[in-house]
């Protein structure tokens, strides 16, 4: 089977490889000439544990091949996957500029049927743009060729993508005709030989699962902060609270672990868009603006701690950071918490020292030397004032608590993602805070 995939972004080129992987020739297709030379060499533009090898592999076998021209590879394919793009504009909702170029790019050049599956995360009625957008290209060239268009959203965990998309929970497709359903069944069933779990739905649900499922999550995880705050003021334990929540059947234990605010290209771009989805239909969803401002404020909250601790006194103090990507195994560091938290130590007069065992690239093209780039996690706290993990990477879970101490000019320890024992901390000497305690 031969499918194209345009855009070798994280969706796009996770997408294609394991696709290549299990046997179809893909093509993906991107503009930016400089990314698709360097794939050509087997140089990978993201960080995702197994995907370096797995691009090599397919490319040197010949089933992945990579190109600027969508126009070498129409005629040969019988999908095209649009996995381009969906930022949000300044009022929040997805910018299609992207998807629709596709769209227009296919029916400039489509010669033959073919499926145009929307694989990036778009707002419900975007199909029917999409539609229009080659229904309108054929037009202009006079000719009537058959198409369909299809949605099949992603659910990709960063630093766990590879997992996720060969053994998935399930694989969401929505059509609206027959032929474009034999297409994703053929294309999926290698996939699920053991256990076939396509979701089939019309279009427009398929576009609306992506954002419920991620605004679901995101609830979760600002509802837990609340929680947590709230127990602070109130002298409970959150990790007690959650193990007995997440005990009960009806709600179960996943995305009940607080912490200092979620991040990431997905969840808080994807609650902004449904917002403003909702906002244009002229129904207002209250859940999902509380759980913005809910995350907005843990951002900042270690922050705040820090701050109380020295009393507002933090200009000319130096403080280490361990963890700059919104979360483990990945370098992506799109709204993540260690951008704001470096805004407000900056602002405050600090010195900054940070570390990330992938990340450290991807914030020096962010922010440049504002900060400090430590070489390794120890040399980040030399003569620190304070300690901030804003990432729960597995190298800082069991550090050295006694190198810890003698590198310090104070043993301070704020701790955003609940990982260490408090109570052993406090008996060594440091000042340790997290959430929810």
């Amino acid at each position: 089977m031969n499918i194209a995939i345009v855009g070798t972004g994280y969706v796009g080129l996770v997408s294609g490889t394991c696709f290549a992987e299990m046997g179809v020739n893909v093509t993906c297709v991107d503009v930016n000439n400089e990314k698709i030379e360097k794939l050509k060499k087997g140089e990978i533009p993201i960080y995702e544990p197994g995907l370096e090898e797995m691009v090599l592999r397919n490319h040197r076998e010949g089933r992945l091949k990579f190109t600027t021209d969508i126009t070498t590879c129409l005629d040969d394919v019988e999908l095209v996957f649009s996995a381009v793009g969906t930022p949000p504009d300044e009022d929040g909702s997805a910018d299609l500029t992207y998807v629709l170029e596709v769209a227009r790019t296919v029916g400039r050049n489509m010669n033959k049927h073919l499926v145009l599956v929307t694989k990036s995360t778009v707002p419900v009625g975007t199909a029917q743009k999409v539609r229009a957008a080659i229904q309108e290209e054929l037009d202009k060239r006079g000719v009537q060729i058959p198409f369909d268009v299809a949605s099949n959203p992603e659910f990709l965990k960063e630093g766990a993508a590879i997992k996720d998309f060969m053994s998935p929970d399930r694989v969401v497709v929505g059509v609206d005709s027959e032929r474009s359903k034999e297409l994703m069944t053929k294309l999926y069933r290698p996939f699920l030989l053991n256990n076939f779990r396509v979701i089939f739905t019309d279009i427009p649900s398929a576009e609306m699962i992506k954002y419920a499922a991620n605004s679901m999550l995101a609830t979760r995880i600002s509802f837990m902060n609340d929680i947590a705050n709230l127990c602070e003021l109130v002298g409970a334990d959150v990790n007690m609270v959650r193990k007995g929540i997440g005990s009960d059947s009806r709600i179960g234990s996943k995305f009940l672990y607080p912490g200092c605010g979620y991040g990431g290209s997905c969840f808080p771009k994807d609650v902004k868009a449904l917002v403003k989805t909702a906002e244009k239909k002229g129904y207002v969803m209250k859940v999902l603006k509380a759980v913005e401002e809910v995350n907005e404020h843990q951002k900042e909250l270690l922050f705040h701690k820090l701050e109380k601790y020295y009393g507002g006194a933090l200009k000319g103090k130096t403080i280490a950071i361990w963890g700059l990507a919104f979360k483990p195994e990945t370098d992506d560091m799109r709204e993540a918490t260690s951008l704001v938290i470096i805004r407000l130590l900056k602002d405050a007069g600090c010195k900054i020292r940070v570390y990330d065992p992938v990340a450290m690239d991807e914030c020096h093209r962010r922010i440049g030397n504002d900060v400090e780039y430590a070489v390794d996690m120890y040399d980040a706290v030399l003569n620190a004032d304070a300690l901030l993990l804003l990432t729960e990477w597995k190298p800082f879970r069991l550090p050295s608590w006694g190198v810890l101490q003698k590198s310090m000019n104070r043993s301070v320890i704020i701790d955003g993602r609940n990982i260490y024992d408090g109570k052993e901390l406090r008996q060594l000497g440091f000042d340790y805070y997290c959430i929810g305690q």
